[in-house]
């Protein structure tokens, strides 16, 4: 008997997703998820570290039909009646389980899909048919401990499973500059280019330590969580596999939009 074609090696992809008004919106990054969704085309599911997940221990969500969360305020009525109902897949989410040991993680039956997952594959896989599992952050963990996670995501991605992050390299709110829709701070800018030369050189160790890069890193990512999940997306990556770069742009001066592609 003919064994069975090996599956194709999926990307592992860190989007910048910045606000979740994209969804309704036609703009330079939602059409440019749009073709990524083209270009990729369709995984067997999809795993996702989301920025708006943070929990004490790890979670994987495991229900068949996740909720969709709308974990966001001041938006039109109708971005609160969107609805991405992608399947979830139970089998997938006790296999990362098991693949996360000796790290400890348990099924979450009450999470869903918030914004920093469904706000953007609703431009990539709009039909909502690519089964979705999001994995939690251990907030009390430092980055080094999140990069070593990553790279247990590794694996998925020769079985057809996407590796997806979604933050932002630099996201201050508190610094934006509603009157600098296509500009940059200075500091958000160097943090930015540091960040992308570390990647493009793949040197993970810099990514790991960025705090070290002084006070550019601590505007840059006043809190990690935004951050982080570029660290699971980097531990996935294969070594020495290219990066290539996406939008990268800084929107209102402190919100960096930048999206990297590994192995498109």
């Amino acid at each position: 008997m003919t064994p069975p074609a090996p599956s194709k090696r999926m990307p592992a992809i860190f989007i910048g997703h910045g606000s979740p008004g994209n969804v309704m919106e036609d703009n330079f990054f939602t059409r440019m998820w749009e073709r990524l969704g083209q270009e990729i085309g369709k995984p067997r599911a999809i795993i996702c570290v989301s920025a708006h997940w943070c929990t004490r221990g790890v979670r994987v969500t495991g229900q068949i039909h996740p909720r969709t969360i709308h974990d966001f305020g001041g938006f039109p009525q109708e971005m609160y009646e969107m609805q991405y109902p992608a399947p979830g897949d139970p089998a997938l989410a006790a296999e990362l389980v098991r693949r996360l040991a000796p790290l400890e993680a348990e099924i979450d039956h009450e999470w869903g899909y918030d914004h920093g997952s469904w706000a953007v594959l609703k431009k990539i896989y709009p039909d909502a048919d690519v089964p979705l599992i999001q994995l939690s952050m251990d907030i009390r963990q430092p980055s080094s401990w999140h990069y070593e996670a990553g790279k247990k995501l590794a694996a998925f991605r020769d079985d057809g499973v996407l590796v997806m992050g979604s933050g932002n390299i630099v996201h201050n709110l508190p610094e934006m500059n509603w009157r600098m829709r296509d500009g940059s701070y200075d500091w958000a800018a160097r943090f930015g280019d540091y960040i992308r030369e570390s990647i493009a050189s793949d040197e993970p160790e810099k990514l790991v330590d960025y705090e070290s890069f002084g006070r550019d890193a601590r505007l840059s990512v006043p809190s990690p969580d935004h951050y982080w999940p570029l660290l699971y997306v980097m531990g996935a990556r294969a070594k020495g596999e290219p990066a290539h770069f996406e939008t990268p742009v800084v929107e209102y001066g402190s919100l960096d939009m930048t999206t990297v592609v590994f192995g498109a």
